[in-house]
Formats: C-alpha cells, structure tokens, sequence
C-alpha cells in the first residue's frame, strides 16, 4: 500500500518516460555542477570563494531577468516542443564548455559566459519543465509527481557529485562536462517518445492585453501565494547557496579535496532523498510544513557552521539536506496547485525567479563573506535564512483569519 501510495505517478505511460529520462539527465546536471564549482574554485582561481559567487550569479540571475518572458511561454506556448528545444540547447553549452576544458583553452570569462547561456536557457526551460508535468498526470497526481521529479534530482545529487569527484580525479575536468552533455539524449528520448494525444488538457489562457504581466497582479491578490514566495526568496537568496558552504568547507576548513568535495554533496543529497520521499507519501502539501522545514534548515545551518569535523559536517548536511527538500517541494507543490491552471506557468516563473534569480543577489555577498570572514560564517547567513523565513510562516499563522491558517492545496 505504502509503494503504491509512493509511486502512484508512474501508472501513467507519458510520465515513466519522462521520469526515466530525467535520472540519467539529472545525473549529468549535477555532475557538471559539481565540477563547474571546482574548476573555478581551484583551477581557475586560488580558492576564490566570489569568483563562484559570480558564476551562480551568471548562471541563475536570467531568471529574474527573463521572468515575464518565461512565464509567457510556458502558459502559451506548446510545452512539449519547448521544452524538447530548451534540453538540446543546454547539451550543447554542456559540449562546449566539455571541449574547451579538455583542451585546455577555458578561461574564467569563458565560464562566465557560458553560465550566463546556460541560465539563460535554463530561465525558460525550468517553469515549462515544472508545468509541463501537469500535462502528464494532470492535477490528481501533480503533488505526486513533483515529489517523484525531486527524488529523481536528489538521487542524481546523490550519485552525480560523487561520480564527478572520481572523474576529475581520473581523467579531469572536462570530461564531467561532456557525460552531461551526453547524459541530455536520455530526456530528448523519452520526449519523442511520448503520446501527446494522452496529455491532460489543462485550461490554457486566451492572449489579452497585458498577459506578460497578469501573473504579478494575480500573485499581488493572494496573500498566501506572498507569504510562500517571501519565504521562497528568503531563502533562495541567502541559503541555498550550498555550492559556496561546500566547496569552502571541504577546501579551507577540512582541507580536503576533490573526493571529499564530492561526498559532501552526495550526503546533502541523501537527506534530500529521504526529504522528497517523505513528500511523495503525503496526500498534500500544507504551509505547517514550510514552517518546520524552514525552522530546521535554519537549524541545520547553524549547526553545520559550528561543525568540529569532517564527519559532523557530513552528518548534519543529510539533515539540511531533509529540511531543504520538504520546504522546496511544498513550496512548490502549494504554488502549483492553489493556482488557478490559466495562470501557472506565470506564477511558476515568478517563484523560479525568485528562489533563483535571487541567487545573483545572495552568493556574492555570501562569497564576500566566506572570503573576509571565513566558510563558516556562510552557513551562519544560511541560519538566519531559514529562521527568518519560519518566522515570515509563523506571522502568517498568527494575522491569517482562521480559514485562511489551514490553507491546503485544494485550494
């Protein structure tokens, strides 16, 4: 009973497609991510905690950049087409930056650049990706899926930063990059093979005046939709920037090196793993949740930072891990499905570009601190994220009038 309840989603043939092809793709996608923080942290600059900051910055801020466009063409345009050119568009930056580093002719500008190309594809890409789901299973199984798609991402968080430490310890940088750009045949597969006429007709909205700009006013008239994406920002801007707390504690507070940078995120991930499955269980996603999650991130955070060793920091980071998967999937779970359908590709985007965009903003400063003040100083502004935002949930709870404090996704 308890599996069938787990993996309800897979019942429908467009989704295990999708769901099979997006492993190996995630896989890939963190491998690179593993191996893009190293690169610059150690081989292109002398353990340069803000040349990373500027390369998250790069890589994430089109999405704020790009919100009102994203959003558009995931409510307008056809998902499936879209989304099937976003994904080659992305393995081809993935082969790029593979050729440049093997052969030795990448630059820190280079990767700038690319990170830039890469988010600004990726800034499409995410929103249609998390509404093109919905297309798939419909709204019965949409919670399901979400929490299914991130047991997939974090099992590949798992495994992909562990693979890419023994890749770069092998044979190098580079060749992390180019098993991502391979590792995209798997999702571009599974989406020609899919069965459109078996897609779930979601209500799409009619073209008017001001279109581009009608999820802000729709977001602006909820008061609990403000509260999810407040909470969203707070800690997307100054938490989860765990590519900087990682990478710095492996390399100037435990001295460890590419191996050790990878096992660290694979515990992370671990936590995420078990955090996505608990939330595949549960019937629907509710705001109690976002605030203990954010409460025990905020904790984690804290605890991470006054971490004696290498094997506490590892311990405490599949806790982190947990509390950041629970708070992201309910987040995101809660969006979706209190959304009316005509507009969720634009308040999608709109918290994309929040818990994203807000990354240009966050990890310079977080990069400045670890810089002047130390690694663990990061991950005690990751703490105070997490505090803050349980409080911004507690406040809801407190000022809502009583119908509106049991807010459910049914919404």
């Amino acid at each position: 009973m308890l599996i069938h309840k787990l993996f309800r989603s897979l019942k429908n043939y467009n989704y295990r497609l999708w769901a099979g092809g997006s492993v190996v793709s995630n896989i890939g996608t963190w491998m690179q991510r593993t191996a893009q923080d190293w690169l610059v942290l150690t081989q292109l600059t002398h353990h340069n905690a803000t040349a990373v900051g500027i390369v998250m910055a790069c890589q994430f801020g089109p999405q704020l950049l790009l919100l009102p466009i994203s959003g558009f063409c995931a409510d307008y345009f056809n998902r499936h087409k879209l989304v099937m050119t976003t994904q080659g568009i992305l393995c081809l930056l993935a082969l790029i930056l593979g050729i440049l580093t093997v052969t030795g002719a990448i630059t820190l500008w280079e990767v700038y650049l690319l990170a830039f190309l890469f988010g600004c594809t990726a800034a499409i890409d995410a929103p249609v990706r998390q509404t093109f789901v919905g297309d798939l299973v419909g709204d019965q199984y949409l919670s399901n899926a979400i929490s299914l798609n991130s047991t997939s991402f974090n099992a590949a968080r798992m495994i992909g930063p562990a693979v890419a430490g023994l890749i770069i310890a092998a044979v190098g940088t580079g060749w992390a990059f180019i098993i991502n750009a391979a590792s995209f045949l798997a999702v571009l597969t599974s989406l020609q093979f899919m069965r459109p006429s078996e897609f779930f007709q979601l209500t799409r909205p009619q073209r008017t005046k001001g279109s581009l700009t009608a999820g802000f006013r729709y977001v602006c008239r909820r008061r609990d939709l403000r509260t999810i994406l407040l909470m969203a920002f707070v800690i997307g801007t100054f938490g989860l920037n765990f590519p900087l707390y990682i990478s710095t504690m492996a390399a100037s507070v435990f001295h460890t090196g590419a191996k050790g940078y990878g096992f660290l995120s694979s515990c992370m991930a671990m936590g995420t793993v078990s955090g996505a499955i608990f939330s595949a269980i549960q019937e629907k996603p509710h705001m109690r949740n976002l605030l203990f999650s954010a409460l025990l991130f905020g904790i984690g955070c804290a605890f991470a930072a006054f971490s004696p060793s290498y094997g506490w920091f590892a311990i405490i980071l599949i806790v982190v891990g947990l509390a950041t998967l629970i708070f992201n999937n309910n987040n995101n779970s809660l969006v979706q499905l209190s959304t009316e359908q005509s507009m969720r590709g634009r308040v999608i985007a709109i918290r994309m570009a929040i818990m994203m965009g807000g990354t240009p903003f966050g990890a310079p400063i977080v990069g400045w601190v670890i810089n002047h003040f130390g690694a663990r100083w990061g991950l005690a502004i990751g703490a105070m994220s997490g505090i803050v935002a349980a409080l911004i949930a507690l406040s809801y709870f407190i000022f809502s009038k009583p119908a509106d404090s049991s807010l459910q996704a049914s919404k």
